[in-house]
């Protein structure tokens, strides 16, 4: 409850009980100096009936003196004294009759009549005796004054004032011990109230200052201090108070959490600007690849640094046909297919993004055989047309973001003109280094290759020119159309013989060159003679005519058996000649040529 107060609230009622307490302690105070007072009073009264009381005997017994003096000796002072003491005790009884009326008990007022009774009766015998003696009658007045009544009376009266005095004596007693016993117990409770009013101020001082304000203060500060440091991971307690230390500890958990706000988008900032200069990074190096692998090797190290989150496939379109392949994959996706067609991917069938999910209202593309991640397919285009697939493959909880997806597709295009510029820039190369007619590598090609051989002296190096024999007659016969079908033919059995093993060029015309590759003499002597009779065995029709038997005549040379790696080609074609002056279908190798 203490903790939902607010420090206000906790001073002003601490201001408040120290009031109250303060003001019981002064009325406490004033009720003790009241009891201190009123016993003051009593023992005032006290001491000035017990001094009337005695001055009364006093003069009782100076007047009876006085009258007994007079009616003995007839002395005029003796006289004239009693009267002053007559005046004197009307005085005291007039006193008397005074403090008779102030606080006395109806005993002690029927003790004051009493004493006034007798007073009188004393007064009455002595004024006659007085009156007696100055009429002569002296024995009458000593009688008077000396007799048993007188005494009695006398005697009675000064025994009625010590009486009055031993009462008042006693009830005076009775009111100063109650107001010294109001007074102690007032004095009592108001020292209590002044001691419990310092105690209250002291426990409010520790209370507010040491628990309320500077504990709260010094965790405040050390807080203050780290986010000050940009720490912003420090906890704010949250105690549940409601004054002005929580109120400061709201503002610091606002700041706090402003701080780590600010450090969120400082950080989302960050990784977009990080994002956006490697997706520069890579597009720079895209457009500088020179082929396809390298093109698949920048995919596969920028895309887990651009998205850390996600594993993928760079799909390629084969040209010329419906299929695609990977060319390249990073971070180890599983839920795809490595080769499909472009019927099996929903998103290259609409030529746009397509997303599929295990529980998405969307289809899933047929290339997808896990149904586990989140799986967004963009195809690749360049002019309208389809040159690849970019597969992206993410967890569940990873799901890419609207901002992610557009990333992708800026990328996807970058990626879809790179292909389609490769893929363009090797149709080119292709036009460039191979025959247009039989797809074999051309005279130009040729000439780089022997020219990279001469480069590599120590390497053994096969060569077999070949000419198709009698070709003209195909021309002259069937049209150029079958002599193009005959020079395809004779291409088609040229690269299925050869192989691996070696090159197949088109010189030109109707002759063909085969470089061979450290190719020895007998290895050079097989593959000819395998070509020879391959060519002649193998039937050739066209326009559903058969064509006569097709025959070829090969010259061999090597190097550096036969000669030096530069004159390879010339000893070959020399070898040619020879085959076709000796009669055609057959192979000859230069150093026969030479030895005959």
């Amino acid at each position: 409850m203490a903790s939902r107060m607010r420090l206000s609230t906790i001073t002003h009622l601490a201001y408040a009980v120290t009031l109250v307490l303060t003001a019981v302690s002064a009325s406490t105070f004033i009720l003790s100096a009241r009891s201190a007072s009123q016993e003051r009073i009593a023992i005032q009264q006290h001491l000035e009936v017990d001094d009337l009381a005695e001055e009364l005997a006093i003069v009782a017994e100076s007047r009876t003196d006085e009258a007994r003096l007079y009616v003995m000796r007839g002395d005029e002072q003796h006289l004239a004294k009693f009267y002053v003491d007559d005046d004197q005790e009307l005085h005291l009884e007039a006193s008397l009759e005074k403090l008779s009326r102030l606080g006395v008990s109806p005993e002690e007022k029927a003790m004051f009549h009493q004493i006034r009774s007798a007073a009188d009766a004393i007064d009455k015998i002595e004024k006659d005796a007085i009156g007696a003696y100055r009429a002569g009658r002296q024995n009458d007045a000593q009688r008077a004054l000396f007799s048993d009544e007188h005494y009695r009376l006398h005697t009675n009266l000064l025994k009625q004032v010590e009486d009055v005095r031993s009462s008042i004596t006693a009830r005076s007693q009775g009111i100063v011990d109650a107001a010294k016993a109001r007074s102690d117990f007032f004095g009592t409770i108001a020292k209590s109230m002044l001691v419990l009013t310092a105690l209250m101020f002291l426990a409010v001082l520790y209370f507010v200052l040491s628990r309320r304000v500077a504990l709260p203060l010094i965790r405040m500060s050390n807080v203050v201090r780290r986010l000050a440091q940009q720490e912003y991971d420090v906890e704010v307690l949250d105690d549940g108070r409601r004054d002005e230390i929580g109120e400061m500890n709201h503002a610091i958990q606002i700041f706090r959490n402003n701080g780590l706000e600010r450090e969120r988008l400082d950080a989302e900032r960050r990784k977009d600007q990080r994002m956006k200069d490697l997706m520069l990074q890579m597009m720079h190096r895209v457009q500088a690849c020179q082929n396809q692998e390298e093109l698949s090797d920048v995919v596969s190290r920028f895309m887990p640094q651009i998205f850390p989150d996600a594993a993928g496939h760079l799909f390629v379109l084969k040209e010329q046909g419906s299929t695609l392949h990977s060319l390249g994959q990073w971070s180890g996706p599983t839920a795809s297919d490595l080769h499909f067609s472009i019927d099996d991917c929903w998103a290259l069938r609409r030529g746009r993004p397509h997303l599929s999910e295990p529980d998405g209202e969307d289809v899933t593309c047929h290339h997808i055989h896990i149904a586990e991640s989140s799986n967004l397919c963009i195809p690749l285009t360049a002019l309208g047309d389809i040159v690849g697939l970019l597969y992206l493959e993410t967890r569940t909880e990873n799901h890419a973001s609207q901002a992610d997806r557009l990333y992708f597709e800026l990328l996807a295009e970058n990626v879809g003109l790179a292909v389609a510029n490769l893929q363009f820039r090797q149709r080119l190369v292709g036009m460039a280094k191979r025959d247009a007619l039989t797809g074999l590598l051309n005279r130009r090609s040729l000439d780089e290759a022997l020219n990279r051989s001469l480069d590599n002296q120590g390497i053994a190096l096969g060569c077999i020119m070949i000419d198709i024999d009698y070709f003209k007659r195909f021309n002259d016969q069937f049209g150029h159309d079958a002599g193009d079908a005959v020079m395809q033919y004779v291409a088609r059995i040229l690269l299925e013989v050869v192989g691996e093993k070696g090159d197949v060029f088109r010189f030109g015309g109707e002759e063909f060159t085969i470089l061979l590759p450290g190719a020895t003499d007998t290895d050079a002597e097989k593959v000819a003679e395998h070509l020879r009779q391959a060519v002649e065995s193998a039937p050739l029709s066209y326009r559903g005519r058969l064509l006569d038997p097709v025959t070829i005549s090969l010259g061999i040379s090597t190097s550096p058996q036969g000669g030096p790696v530069s004159s390879v080609l010339e000893r070959a074609d020399r070898a040619l000649l020879a085959a076709k002056k000796n009669g055609r279908n057959q192979w000859i190798r230069d150093e026969i040529t030479e030895q005959a």
